[in-house]
């Protein structure tokens, strides 16, 4: 008989990382329920509207799909009041709250952590400073309940997953557990080698703070070498104002015209420090180097001077070096070599890494269980 699942997920308003990672699992077990706090069917794929999707409390309140992070206090509680009686095995999506569910007591809890709450832990100043005047004043009383909670409800979950040895470390400071490392699913063969490289930069992603998109508008003003920025975000307006000619933005690609960009790209540049970063598995999987900032996800992704370089800070100085450095390496660069280091992430090796953590999860629990 099979067990039934149930896959929980933070919020659905969009299709990004962690609800691509989310969309896999449920192919994985496609007779699961699906259950979030709040969900707009429009904005996801067709793939996750069709499933049975089942929403906390937080979607009966006002404007839920836009306001839902102004609800985070309420996210707790209503992940308490989920009815997962019936179920064998609950997979919670983690990086907002969606492991704090109450499984049944012979059920098995695995966690698939994107990342434990930023705002929470690693990313709380950064946060508090940016917050309107009354957050501000309201995060330390709001926050250090949601720690508490959010600590003591991993205790909850039987199996952790991590997607890096970022957040593997991560997942052991915040909550004190150890979790298996489970890289996301990207379609690596989707991407293609160009026959012919421009001379021309790319950086990718939003256009926000933690992004440091700044960085590069910077750094390659001074530099006047040409850079395309593909994004949109709050920083938008003041980063057009500020670059230089050589720099062009665009807010949105279709998705055969990005992966050319890519392909074309003389290197990408990522100036985040993120959790995995799926934009330069991208760009290996066109054939292409990255220029990174050294830390987080991208040490498992690219290979130290041989499918790109990192610089050691966040500084316009540190970049610039990156990009003089790089110039004088590119000719070591083997474009096979990168798209060969990328097919560690192909989805397929995504579902075996899963299906094998969830067995041992099982047998884990099945040598505590009472006969």
């Amino acid at each position: 008989m099979k067990p039934r699942v149930a896959l929980i997920h933070y919020w659905l308003v969009g299709m990004r990382g962690g609800e691509r990672v989310l969309e896999r699992i449920a192919r994985l077990y496609p007779e699961a329920d699906i259950f979030t706090h709040v969900v707009d069917p429009q904005a996801i794929s067709p793939e996750l509207a069709a499933r049975q999707i089942r929403t906390s409390f937080v979607a009966k309140l006002p404007r839920a799909t836009r306001m839902y992070q102004s609800y985070l206090p309420l996210m707790p509680m209503a992940l308490e009041q989920l009815d997962l009686r019936g179920y064998d095995l609950v997979i919670s999506s983690e990086s907002g709250p969606a492991k704090g569910v109450i499984a049944p007591p012979d059920a098995l809890h695995v966690c698939y952590c994107h990342s434990p709450m930023r705002y929470l832990w690693d990313h709380y100043h950064p946060y508090r400073q940016s917050a309107g005047k009354l957050s501000r004043t309201m995060m330390p009383v709001l926050c250090h309940y949601l720690r508490n909670w959010d600590a003591t409800s991993a205790r909850r979950v039987d199996s952790f997953m991590a997607n890096s040895r970022f957040i593997k470390h991560r997942i052991k400071r915040a909550w004190g557990v150890e979790a298996d490392v489970v890289y996301p699913p990207v379609p690596v063969d989707l991407y293609h080698r160009a026959q012919e490289v421009t001379p021309r930069y790319l950086w990718v992603g939003q256009l926000i703070p933690y992004k440091r998109p700044d960085l590069a508008v910077d750094a390659f003003t001074r530099l006047g070498l040409p850079l395309l920025v593909v994004g949109d975000g709050d920083l938008a307006p003041d980063l057009r104002k500020r670059a230089g000619p050589n720099i062009e933005f665009v807010t949105k690609l279709p998705f055969d015209e990005l992966r050319r960009c890519y392909s074309e790209s003389r290197a990408l540049v990522f100036t985040a420090e993120e959790d995995f970063g799926i934009v330069p598995v991208e760009a290996n999987a066109a054939g292409r180097p990255v220029i990174a900032y050294g830390r987080g996800g991208v040490l498992d992704s690219i290979v130290k001077e041989r499918t790109g370089l990192f610089y050691r800070e966040q500084s316009v100085e540190a970049l610039i070096d990156a990009i003089e450095r790089f110039e004088a390496w590119l000719p070591q660069f083997d474009p096979a070599e990168a798209m060969d280091n990328v097919r560690r992430f192909a989805p397929e090796q995504f579902d075996q890494g899963f299906l094998a953590a969830v067995d041992r999860a099982w047998a884990g629990k099945s040598a505590v269980m009472p006969a």
